[in-house]
């Protein structure tokens, strides 16, 4: 009789990275659970995806639905603080989260924390992904942990809304003198990082990045010129930056950037000079998405309110 497939959880499946990581799972012939919030979401996996609900508050719950899983995939985490939901909260629904894998047995766990996650205490983002990072090295399980800076490709929210903002401005603000990096990795390769991390054996932490480096006013001129726009850059103090964006909020109905975000991007927390793990370019992908790349607005606060909704739809 032939060996049943490993089974591997993902948290949150139905999502943006969780969506990517499940297509190459079950394209891969693995067993595929998710732990999620959004039950009812609209996805393409059919019933390919074991539903489970993630049920943070409910230690005994949450070690019964990981057991039996070979690795735990975990890209859970909030954005920013919200009424409906925070870093505090998150950082200790992930610990629940280890320790439940823990509990369960699960071989291996590959958590998604942030580039140079280390190295800003002072913004909450950023001191979360650090805690948790130094909670799964203390936890005694064996681990990958993954730091992406920028992801791109379908329903991605940092790249979409930057030329959705483009096609709508007749200038691009650049937050002080620009001389910030980005390193955008697309969403695909991102999954297949995660995933060659699990087979690893050795304890490991990997920076997620793509083979292109922008400055960020390099990065609004690539996006405007593919799209087909003439844009003047305009120096834009960070405070004004982040008012205006907190202003324009409540139409869109989202919050459009964080203070910590601007802070984040101008320090160069999301570049580094560690090889790419990636091969698609930011720059090839947008020209072939070109018309249909910022057309709508991508919504942080919709998907998690809305969740029944597809989510590359809000």
């Amino acid at each position: 009789m032939m060996n049943e497939a490993p089974l591997h959880v993902v948290t949150g499946a139905f999502g943006y990275t969780g969506r990517a990581l499940t297509e190459r799972l079950l394209s891969d012939g693995v067993r595929v659970r998710t732990l999620t919030n959004s039950p009812l979401r609209a996805h393409p996996f059919g019933d390919r995806v074991e539903v489970h609900p993630l049920a943070l508050g409910d230690a005994e719950r949450l070690t019964a639905s990981l057991r039996g899983a070979d690795v735990l995939f975990n890209t859970y985490w909030v954005r920013f603080n919200h009424r409906l939901f925070n870093f505090e909260q998150a950082v200790a629904n992930t610990k629940a989260l280890f320790s439940a894998a823990q509990g369960a047995g699960v071989r291996r766990v590959v958590h998604v924390s942030v580039l140079r996650a280390d190295e800003a205490d002072d913004l909450g983002y950023y001191r979360g992904k650090h805690a948790l990072e130094a909670a799964l090295r203390a936890s005694g399980l064996s681990h990958a942990i993954v730091r992406p800076a920028v992801l791109f490709g379908r329903g991605d929210i940092l790249i979409n809304n930057i030329a959705w903002t483009l096609r709508r401005m007749p200038f691009a603000g650049v937050f002080g003198d620009g001389r910030y990096g980005v390193r955008p990795l697309h969403v695909d390769e991102m999954a297949e990082v995660m995933i060659d991390a699990a087979g690893r054996a050795e304890n490991v932490m990997i920076d997620a990045v793509g083979p292109e480096r922008f400055q960020y006013p390099q990065l609004l001129t690539a996006l405007a010129e593919i799209l087909g726009l003439r844009r003047r850059l305009v120096r834009v103090p960070k405070r004004v930056g982040w008012l205006v964006g907190r202003a324009l909020g409540p139409f869109i109905g989202d919050v459009i950037l964080t203070w910590e975000e601007i802070l984040a991007l101008t320090r160069g927390l999301l570049d580094c000079d560690s090889p790419a793990t990636g091969a698609i370019r930011l720059t090839d992908w947008a020209r072939e998405h070109r018309d249909t790349l910022g057309v709508r607005y991508a919504g942080e606060i919709p998907r998690r309110i809305h969740r029944s909704a597809a989510y590359e739809a809000l």
